[in-house]
């Protein structure tokens, strides 16, 4: 989740750069870098650490120029280095990424057959010679960039100089965004509005698959088959807190929708298909996990439900007892800390008070402790044994969203790999969960877009009086997270139920005006769910089924469906979740109720 932004005008590029690269450096902030057109030559500056090293070498020995590309780096390939560090440079060419490239692997080997030398452990420098390999057959340079982008496999956002192009640079996106922001005289490409909103607030959002050639006057954008787009720009009204939304209505709807990307940062680098084997971040190197026993699972809300899921996957693939506790109650009770336990945190902001003092407990009666949160350096991740980032990025909602989805697939990323490591799940096993992962992203674009529909169901659920979610094995925990974020931002009466215990009190509450969402993928309890939806029926309450695409038959069964589609049952609990998130957010947007910031909650629960 790196920051890129480029600059180009009658001022110095230089202050624009490091302007907007300080309030892009919450994407990432091990190194920082920019490359200067100074007179007839690029001058290229990088630095290990926060974007405070860059700018105090800049300071030291300033650099001028009025086009320039800057980058704030959060390391996937390679180390935080200052040769890791972007810009990036092969001949003529300056480039800087956000994003990954799945392919590098592939690309990387045939390059070096070829002869080329790499001076990094990035995916970005091989981008660089493609485009360079394409100048130097006699492209043009726009022609140069779209030749090498067609090689490409992954998400990203590219600047890309060059320097004998002194008048423009290219922008491009895919999977990842980009904005283009309209000065006088001037122009500016950044990764996020804030960056932009000290000089411009007249900006356009590049498309997917767009390409923009830009200069002083402005940009010329062309879409992926090379025609011209001609495109309004848009007025920011925003301040700048506002701004970062990013054009959505709220933080919430934003989170939703970078759930692709924040899978794609989570899993990358972790998942190896080949051997079906997942890699922890070198954990498995030192012995750590070596003699385990059995496993607690400990957080709260939102991460407990993902803990659910990570019991399920991890029971089934290692065969190691593994409980899931809540936070709140784990350490006011005479815990029984077996030899060989290892304790599992999960906090999104690692600065859970509950979670915290769990993890205290937990160590101080000899477990061994692992964390999994989405904030580096936060107290959890660093009094914890060893910690596993999400990659989600900044979560501003408080509903949570993104941080559910990662932690989810983090939590199956440990499942393959202590199935494979203790030998209960094979090379065939391990591929499947993990092929099914890596789908994910792809998959949840598909329920994305058909949110309209989510909308439309929203208005007509608007008068009903009650809600039920029902859901059975891995789809259970989804139930209780979709009751939980109907409940924290329409403040509208909402439970979750393990589908087989509606006979066991729940059923007394359906009636006409109680809606009851029937998480019902394909599978071996689909016939189960069935049965629970037609004992709904027949008390006459409305069914919303939650089914694998393709599945015609249940609408038999529904007053209305929404689709998701087929993945393994233990990869599900994540597309089953985006459809409910959608049902929620749009719930509480109609209701209008304050979205990002629910009456009586909390983004981080710091105290007891």
């Amino acid at each position: 989740m790196c920051g890129i932004i480029g600059y180009i005008g009658p001022k110095n590029a230089v202050e624009i750069l490091l302007e907007g690269l300080s309030r892009l450096e919450y994407r990432g902030y091990d190194s920082a870098g920019v490359a200067v057109l100074s007179g007839d030559k690029f001058v290229v500056r990088r630095r290990k650490g926060k974007l405070i090293e860059l700018t105090r070498s800049l300071r030291e020995d300033p650099v001028s120029g009025n086009l320039g590309i800057g980058h704030t780096r959060w390391a996937t390939h390679g180390r935080p280095s200052e040769e890791n560090a972007h810009p990036h440079r092969a001949g003529t060419v300056l480039l800087v990424h956000n994003g990954i490239i799945e392919n590098h692997s592939e690309l990387h080997t045939r390059l070096k057959e070829q002869g080329h030398i790499f001076s990094s452990d990035t995916d970005t420098e091989i981008v660089a010679l493609l485009i360079w390999q394409k100048r130097l057959e006699g492209l043009a340079h726009r022609e140069a960039v779209t030749a090498a982008l067609a090689q490409l496999r992954g998400a990203y956002a590219f600047l890309v100089a060059f320097v004998d192009l002194p008048d423009a640079f290219f922008a491009t996106r895919r999977g990842s965004p980009l904005i283009v922001g309209f000065g006088e005289g001037e122009t500016f490409v950044a990764s996020d509005v804030p960056a932009l909103i000290p000089f411009t607030k007249k900006v356009d959002f590049l498309q997917e698959g767009e390409l923009a050639e830009v200069t002083v006057a402005g940009c010329t954008i062309y879409d992926p088959d090379g025609r011209i787009v001609v495109r309004e720009p848009r007025i920011v009204p925003w301040g700048p807190v506002a701004a970062e939304k990013d054009g959505h209505k709220h933080f919430m709807h934003k989170e939703i929708f970078e759930q692709p990307r924040a899978l794609i940062y989570s899993i990358e680098e972790r998942a190896d298909l080949g051997n079906g084997n997942s890699y922890l971040n070198n954990i498995e190197k030192n012995g750590f996990l070596d003699e385990v026993g059995n496993i607690h699972l400990v957080a709260c809300g939102t991460a407990y439900h993902a803990c659910m899921v990570g019991k399920l996957a991890i029971e089934k693939m290692s065969g190691i007892p593994v409980m899931a506790e809540l936070a709140s109650e784990y350490r006011y009770r005479d815990l029984l800390i077996a030899p060989h336990t290892l304790c599992i945190l999960v906090s999104q902001s690692g600065e859970t008070a509950d979670t915290l003092a769990a993890l205290r407990e937990a160590k101080a009666l000899g477990a061994k402790t692992l964390a999994i949160c989405n904030s580096i350096e936060s107290t959890i991740a660093r009094e914890a044994d060893h910690v596993l980032y999400t990659s989600a990025g900044p979560e501003i909602g408080v509903a949570s969203t993104k941080a559910f989805v990662t932690q989810i697939a983090v939590l199956l990323l440990v499942a393959v790999h202590m199935g494979r490591k203790y030998g209960r799940s094979s090379e065939k096993e391990g591929r499947e969960v993990l092929s099914a992962l890596m789908r994910c992203p792809v998959q949840i674009e598909s329920i994305l877009a058909y949110e309209d529909q989510i909308r439309l169901f929203a208005r007509d659920a608007m008068k009903m009086k009650g809600f039920l979610f029902l859901g059975r094995g891995p789809a259970f925990p989804v139930a209780l997270e979709g009751a939980l974020k109907l409940k924290e931002i329409s403040y509208m009466h909402a439970e979750g139920y393990a589908a087989g215990e509606m006979k066991h009190g729940p059923i007394a509450l359906v009636d006409e005006n109680m809606l009851i969402t029937a998480l019902a993928p394909d599978g071996p309890l689909y016939e189960k769910i069935l049965s629970n939806i037609a004992e709904v029926r027949a008390r006459e309450g409305k069914v919303l089924a939650i089914a694998t695409s393709g599945n015609e038959e249940i609408r038999k069964h529904s007053d209305a469906v929404f689709y998701v589609p087929a993945s393994h049952p233990l990869v599900e609990p994540i597309l089953l979740t985006v459809p409910l998130q959608l049902f929620a957010y749009h719930m509480a947007d109609l209701a209008g109720t304050d979205v990002d910031q629910p009456r009586n909650l909390a983004k981080s629960v710091t105290v007891e």
